[in-house]
């Protein structure tokens, strides 16, 4: 009996029943000691489980069970032990290794010596084998592969959020929890024949290569977070409907971008001041397209374009390696400071011109408007498209949940994020115990 709960193994023999040492006793035991039990393990006839059995067991109440390797683990108990503290629950009912992937001091023999006093069975062939289905006619059936742990807001397009108790764990958002704001289907690029346009320059069009992109133009980095527009939309919701997917808190996240400035390339495409008397906006087009070969599209003001302080860059490097599928390999637009949306990835084509991105995303889209508006019958025209905006966030978020821990504490930590958007900087942080009546100024 575990924890109050009929455990799992039954009549399988006393070799396995019985509990293994605790990690302080294997940890000192000789090799051949600990070549032996590896190999009780091994040869033991553990039951066979479903994931969907292991699925059903993902809380305190029902037992919080994963898998690792084909292996199931029951570890409740450990829970209250873990030195992550309760993030492990994110895993429950699923495999570990996606979360191990972004905590490499999981990769311990010491900590797989721990996980293996918790195996209570095997994973079923069938589903250790994940066979899928892919039904070739469906645009989305070429999708990349996601960490578990994202929060998804819209399964096709892909669409989804990390928890943000992950988003508050380091300054620099792992790639693989880095929000995901997809419009259309990821699209399948090969690198090798991979062209860039820039048009509407006394140049002329000018195309180039991934490599060319990578070796005519300097390297330059930035650290820059993205933001999505609708970020804290359910916040808003709360207080009346607004259109758009349902996000939390946590579709914002911050990366090192690696790439040439936008400004190099369009000085190389034939850019000059006296441009700026006829063109007012740069162009975006992706390679992601609907069906009717519709692609997403968006527009920047010039000047951001081709200020020598508005880090504009066309990455192909996120957080030091290549862009992931979902952040638009090869190539992306990143613009510090501005909306996300504004951020094309898969990017096709640049163009300068008077006028502001034609797509449906520039013209009927990512627009502010007053909470008296009807949106049936609203006038996107009437409002500017969104370029910059704030946003600000304190963790825990529920009040109660605050209000609860200092009675007990006394003390508690309070953390978060702060965006000013624009590449303004953050000037002052206030923090209110009482629901907004008063606030101190944070040091």
């Amino acid at each position: 009996v575990t924890g109050g709960r009929p455990h799992p193994l039954q009549n399988i023999g006393t070799c396995i029943t019985k509990r293994m040492p605790p990690l302080s006793s294997l940890m000192q035991a000789e090799q051949e000691d600990t070549i032996r039990v590896q190999t009780i393990e091994k040869t033991s006839a553990f039951p066979i489980f479903s994931q969907e059995e292991v699925t059903s067991h993902r809380s305190l109440e029902d037992g919080v069970w994963v898998t690792y390797k084909g292996g199931v683990y029951d570890i409740t108990e450990f829970v209250a032990m873990h030195p992550g503290g309760d993030k492990i629950l994110l895993a429950a009912g699923g495999a570990l290794e996606p979360f191990w992937a972004l905590y490499a001091v999981h990769n311990q023999e010491h900590v797989l010596e721990m996980l293996s006093e918790y195996k209570v069975g095997e994973l079923s062939a069938e589903d250790l084998k994940k066979q899928k289905t892919i039904k070739t006619s469906d645009p989305y059936s070429s999708e990349p592969e996601r960490h578990p742990v994202l929060r998804i807001n819209n399964l096709k397009p892909f669409n989804a959020e990390p928890p943000p108790e992950i988003l508050s764990d380091s300054f620099i958002t792992p790639s693989a929890v880095f929000f995901k704001r997809n419009h259309l289907p990821v699209p399948q690029v090969d690198p090798a024949s991979y062209q860039l346009q820039v048009e509407g320059l006394p140049g002329g069009v000018l195309t180039l290569s991934l490599e060319e992109l990578k070796t005519r133009f300097s390297k330059h980095t930035v650290t820059a977070t993205l933001q999505c527009a609708g970020n804290r939309r359910s916040e808003m919701n709360k207080v009346k409907q607004v259109k758009g997917l349902n996000w939390g808190i946590a579709a914002i996240s911050n990366a090192t971008w690696g790439g040439a400035r936008l400004r190099d390339v369009l000085l190389a495409a034939g850019y000059r001041p006296d441009v700026a008397q006829r063109a007012f906006h740069v162009q975006f087009e992706g390679l992601d397209k609907d069906v009717t070969g519709t692609t997403y599209g968006a527009s920047i003001p010039l000047n951001k374009a081709v200020s020598e302080e508005g880090d504009v860059l066309l990455a192909y490097e996120m957080n030091g390696v290549d862009l992931p599928a979902d952040h638009g390999y090869p190539v992306r637009v990143v613009v510090p400071g501005t909306v996300g949306a504004r951020n094309v990835k898969w990017l096709g084509k640049i163009i300068v011109s008077a006028d502001e991105s034609s797509s449906h995303w520039q013209q009927n889209d990512y627009k502010g408007f007053s909470p008296g508006t009807d949106w049936d019958t609203v006038d996107f025209k009437s409002a500017p498209a969104i370029q910059e905006l704030p946003s600000q966030v304190s963790h825990p978020p529920h009040q109660q949940t605050v209000l609860w821990l200092i009675a007990v504490l006394e003390e508690v930590a309070v953390k978060g994020y702060a965006w000013s958007g624009g590449g303004r900087e953050v000037v002052r942080v206030d923090v209110s115990l009482d629901g907004g009546n008063t606030w101190q100024v944070a040091n």
